[in-house]
């Protein structure tokens, strides 16, 4: 029974750094995409979305356009992250520069490198005073 407790002790704490990698990862890119520094935010994202946008300034564009909340939030709030086995995903509470609020789930994919943003998909924002 002590191996089984202390198994799963190790496994938390493994899932807790897991998703504190992730954070800081999406919290990193978000940070460049602050600084205008397309080419550091480029580098958090996955071999996908690199070979998709091909460039940091398209991914760039496409961020501004697309994402214009990421690309000049207010705020940044982390909720809850799923482990899906090889993919995680973590719901970020963004509020832009007018108060709206996006929710927004990040899929994290791990890599030789490390953690790395797969992709984006906004999701329905709570109702806020309703």
């Amino acid at each position: 029974m002590k191996g089984l407790i202390a198994g799963l002790v190790v496994l938390a704490g493994a899932a807790q750094a897991d998703e504190a990698a992730i954070q800081g990862i999406i919290g990193s890119q978000i940070d460049a995409f602050i600084a205008r520094d397309v080419e550091t935010a480029f580098g958090f994202a996955a071999p996908n979305i690199q070979g998709m946008f091909r460039t940091p300034e398209i991914f760039g564009q496409m961020v501004e356009q697309g994402y214009p909340m990421v690309w000049t939030p207010d705020r940044v709030e982390y909720l809850s992250a799923i482990e899906r086995g090889a993919v995680w995903t973590q719901e970020v509470l963004v509020t832009d520069g007018a108060g709206r609020l996006h929710k927004l789930a990040y899929m994290m994919i791990e890599t030789d490198a490390g953690w790395k943003i797969g992709g984006v998909q906004v999701l329905t924002a709570p109702i806020v005073g309703a």
